[in-house]
């Protein structure tokens, strides 16, 4: 996929537009169009939250920079992380599709992303249809990932879960160019990883230090070398599907 030169477009070099050139050829007009839509450069603080469960929120926010976390918060005060929100990601999916948010999303770090209503996408959309294609693919990668969660906590055994995890995270931020080849700096504390992989912390940091011993990774406590990836990807059962492209319109 390609995009010609656009300069001076406030979205030019955004990891979202990265993420949609993925899937659907973007010309000038089509980043002018995105750029149109778009009614402010949000910026919110570490902790900070997004969404709250249960509120309105109908605006789709895209990832320039920063980390979030989706999760829901039970009444016992316990907190289940359901995903990690990374540079690219959309803010508003699935909370702006439904008439009150069903989950919380809260930074991680200081965060910066651009925002446009839920109706002005579905809009653009209605006029340039290769966004809502490229959206329903991004869409499909996301249940993909949520499953994969659902079998960690499900199926597998902390060793692996935490292997698939890191995995993962390095191939999402492949996509939009924030990770060397076999290394990455971790975006994440422990706490939070360990909340996303159904651990205590101590068992986190025990496995992390099994994964070093045992020759698979390498790095310091946030930075992660991959020495053997597919040892890895065995020991995860990790399998990097690609997704088929989106079939071209047919001709009449």
């Amino acid at each position: 996929m390609g995009l010609a030169a656009a300069a001076g477009t406030i979205l030019e070099q955004h990891p979202f537009v990265t993420r949609l050139l993925q899937h659907v050829d973007l010309d000038p007009a089509d980043l002018r169009s995105l750029e149109a839509i778009i009614d402010g450069e949000l910026s919110i603080r570490r902790r900070g939250e997004l969404i709250v469960d249960g509120d309105e929120f109908r605006k789709l926010c895209f990832v320039r920079d920063g980390y979030a976390v989706r999760y829901k918060l039970l009444r016992n005060g316990k907190r289940q992380i359901l995903n990690v929100i990374l540079p690219g990601d959309i803010v508003g999916v699935p909370g702006s599709f439904y008439e009150r948010a069903i989950y919380s999303v809260s930074a991680i770090t200081d965060i910066a992303m651009s925002a446009c209503a839920l109706d002005a996408y579905v809009q653009l959309c209605y006029r340039r249809p290769q966004f809502g294609l490229a959206l329903s693919w991004i869409a499909i990668q996301e249940a993909a990932t949520y499953a994969e969660h659902i079998i960690d906590v499900g199926r597998r055994t902390p060793i692996e879960r935490l292997s698939h995890f890191l995995l993962e995270l390095h191939a999402r931020l492949r996509v939009v160019g924030r990770v060397e080849a076999k290394s990455f700096t971790l975006p994440f504390s422990q706490e939070v990883m360990a909340d996303v992989l159904g651990m205590s912390v101590p068992h986190l940091n025990r496995m992390m230090q099994r994964l070093r011993s045992e020759k698979l990774i390498a790095g310091s406590e946030r930075r992660v070398e991959f020495i053997d990836v597919g040892a890895m990807q065995a020991l995860a059962h990790y399998q990097p599907y690609e997704l088929v492209p989106i079939p071209p319109p047919a001709r009449v």
